[in-house]
């Protein structure tokens, strides 16, 4: 069986370090790696709209926002298809069909999707659209053929249901889907990222995130505005590093290598760590080195972004090349997916016999 990777990105906003850390490197990893046959990115525009149904040039203005963001972060197109999710109508018949394999009491005991309902304060007032997205997403992870979905740690209860609409669909139908596997980030820091402001996760509609395409001022300015332990207030208190966002970033982007580069006073993290819970070490001068930290991993990031800002026609080549691939392949599960059902009546001569 071929080795495949779908994942993607809803355009919605520029992406940050939150989805670097927790996907996107990893997507790099794994594409480098050589052990995929295929491997598709998926810009999801058409679930975008399901929360900005009044507002879809939002949606259409970062779509190329979210695909310069992939090739500046190592995305390669000659070895992954990037494509536009609504370029590949196949998925939504897809979608409609799994409708019929899934309850609604379901979807509602879904954590991911309860706790998004939440943060965008639907509560009774849900997109029919919205409440579906478990179930698009296992269009769009299916329609590939996928075996592998890399993803950050609140896609699980996803993945989860994704299988389990291929284990019921093959035990109707027979055997035609591929339950896919979740590949979560191997540092645990990784997994879900807060935002500066040391509050739930890092999230663009809650406005506390460093972005991949901050200029280096603004990622300064937004490092030194960070949350960090409330209670160490002065250099020689103690400090607490459990829960402290810029000790959760150290854990997440920090390498041995940038203490002989930025703070040759420590040998490693634990040292630092170590010297901040006993007291004596300031918070400024911890984030001052996560800042030279950051930045030794995003200038690259920023300049590459700017060679394809200045190539837009190519991204586009990129983007309608990779959704005729997509739309291919997605065109021939679909098609293995109405076979299975009967429902493929004119290629069937059997329907003619009364089969």
């Amino acid at each position: 069986m071929k080795k495949i990777i779908l994942t993607g990105d809803r355009p919605t906003g520029r992406l940050h370090v939150g989805h670097y850390v927790g996907s996107l490197k990893e997507r790099v990893r794994l594409q480098n790696s050589g052990e995929y046959d295929e491997i598709y990115v998926m810009i999801a525009d058409a679930q975008a709209l399901t929360d900005n149904a009044d507002n879809p040039e939002k949606v259409r203005q970062n779509i190329l926002q979210v695909a310069l963001d992939y090739l500046a972060c190592g995305i390669d197109p000659a070895k992954t298809h990037i494509f536009i999710q609504s370029m590949v109508p196949e998925l939504t018949e897809l979608s409609f069909y799994y409708m019929n394999l899934v309850t609604v009491s379901r979807l509602q005991r879904n954590p991911t999707v309860k706790s998004e309902i939440h943060m965008r304060n639907f509560e009774t007032s849900i997109p029919v659209g919205f409440f579906c997205y478990p179930i698009s997403q296992a269009a769009d992870i299916t329609a590939f053929h996928a075996t592998t979905v890399p993803a950050g740690e609140d896609q699980k209860p996803m993945i989860e249901q994704c299988c389990e609409i291929v284990r019921k669909f093959n035990a109707v139908y027979g055997d035609t889907l591929t339950e896919p596997e979740i590949v979560l980030p191997q540092n645990a820091a990784c997994l879900r990222l807060p935002g500066i402001d040391g509050k739930a996760k890092m999230s663009k509609s809650l406005g506390n995130c460093i972005y991949l395409s901050d200029t280096e001022a603004d990622v300064k300015k937004k490092v030194m505005s960070m949350f960090t332990d409330p209670n160490h207030l002065r250099v020689e208190d103690p400090g607490n590093v459990d829960g402290n966002p810029v000790f959760i970033y150290l854990d997440a982007f920090c390498r041995p290598e940038h203490f002989a580069e930025f703070l040759s006073d420590y040998q490693n993290l634990d040292e630092l760590k170590a010297h901040y819970q006993r007291g004596g070490l300031g918070d400024v001068k911890v984030k001052k080195f996560l800042n030279n930290v950051m930045q030794s991993e995003l200038a690259p990031i920023r300049e590459r972004r700017k060679y394809w800002e200045e190539h837009l026609t190519d991204v586009y080549d990129i983007l309608k090349k990779g959704s005729e691939v997509a739309e291919a392949k997605a065109a021939e599960t679909l098609k293995d997916v109405k076979a299975a059902m009967k429902i493929n009546y004119f290629e069937d001569s059997s329907l003619l016999k009364g089969e």
